[in-house]
């Protein structure tokens, strides 16, 4: 089926200030990406912008999946991996619908991956420093330090091991049992990089800059970022005992 190959991952949840704009950069941009957004029952009509933009220009580009429900960051992305497997795309990626990652930077993600051989390619807030704009500093000062301390438990050398701007070859979501990932909040962030990291694939940590949302509102919570937290040392007990397939 496509014409790219590349597709991109965007999960929504009450995103209509931002779905239309989001769909029009990713699209608008000079190398060729498809979009498959996972719409999970938005009450504010994120999805009926979703199908106008389908049938007035983008029927060959543009795919939506609606689900129930909020039923979680991680299971939206493994159903969007297995959509982007059956369709036959090379690279699929992970983005956010608000704007906090910059869609001029898909290409660089794409360049690390189809360019230079890496099999991941994460857009990181902290390979250079802390790039980070217009989030208050406690949240900042929580990201990074969260970041380090999963370094420091499980002993994967990437800086960023929170980041939701990612791109994947296309084998390592083959490799990877997509269905034995357990986590659905963003500690399942953490355990697709640890997961690749076992299985041997090479990851590269790119540079960008994360910009807080301005339209629409977070869906971070104290809990999420717990499971984020108290999931780490799950992971790494879980490393000592499990088998994980070879790349």
């Amino acid at each position: 089926m496509p014409t790219s190959d590349s597709l991109v991952i965007i999960p929504t949840y009450n995103e209509k200030e931002n779905i239309e704009n989001i769909v029009r950069a990713v699209l608008g941009l000079k190398k060729d990406f498809h979009i498959l957004v996972i719409e999970d029952g938005s009450p504010d009509g994120t999805a009926d912008i979703v199908k106008r933009l389908q049938t007035e220009e983008f029927a060959d580009c543009l795919f939506m999946i609606e689900r129930t429900g909020k039923l979680g960051l991680g299971t939206a992305y493994i159903t969007g991996f297995k959509w982007a497997i059956a369709n036959g795309y090379d690279y699929i990626f992970e983005m956010d619908a608000d704007f906090s990652h910059n869609p001029n930077d898909l290409p660089r993600l794409y360049a690390a991956c189809a360019d230079e051989g890496f099999d991941v390619a994460i857009g990181s807030r902290y390979v250079s420093g802390v790039n980070v704009v217009n989030w208050p500093m406690g949240r900042v000062l929580m990201s990074y330090f969260a970041s380090k301390y999963v370094r420091m438990i499980t002993g994967v050398n990437i800086h960023d091991t929170t980041a939701g701007f990612k791109c994947y070859r296309r084998r390592v979501l083959e490799t990877i049992n997509l269905d034995s990932i357990r986590f659905k909040g963003y500690a399942f962030q953490i355990e697709m990089k640890y997961t690749a990291y076992k299985c041997g694939f090479k990851i590269k940590e790119v540079p960008v800059i994360f910009i807080n949302r301005e339209l629409g509102t977070s869906k971070m919570s104290g809990g999420i970022f717990s499971e984020a937290v108290f999931g780490v040392i799950r992971l790494r007990w879980d490393g000592w005992f499990k088998k994980y397939p070879k790349a």
